[in-house]
């Protein structure tokens, strides 16, 4: 079993960075690099959708085109440890960001999520 962890979320305003933090943890967790990231987001009465994702096998990182340019994903397989540096947001990135792991796949359906953390963005 995996647990994630989301972290850093808050309100900003536009044109403003943030940095979201995940933290992996359970009996399975190891090794992390096994796992590919994604980082989901579910807007304010809109269906949960894809933003980013750090492949297992290649280290890959694919993105949305909505975020392609102003999001990096990035991981610490030492550390059970991925992140999403979010630059240049707008209130359209306002948001429940999730993390999810997928083992040893790159299927969009991932085995694992976390609770989420509440983005805000203001104009």
């Amino acid at each position: 079993q995996v647990q994630l962890r989301e972290s850093g979320g808050g309100s900003v305003h536009a044109g403003d960075s943030l940095t979201l933090a995940c933290s992996g943890t359970g009996r399975t967790v190891n090794p992390w690099n096994r796992y590919t990231l994604d980082w989901f987001r579910q807007r304010p009465g809109k269906e949960r959708e894809f933003v980013a994702r750090s492949s297992w096998s290649t280290g890959t990182t694919t993105y949305a085109e909505s975020v392609k340019g102003r999001f990096t994903i990035s991981r610490d397989n030492a550390k059970n440890m991925a992140w999403l540096e979010m630059n240049n947001l707008n209130p359209d990135d306002t948001a429940v960001y999730y993390c999810a792991a997928e083992f040893m796949m790159n299927t969009g359906r991932p085995n694992y999520w976390g609770r989420g953390t509440q983005v805000t963005v203001s104009s």
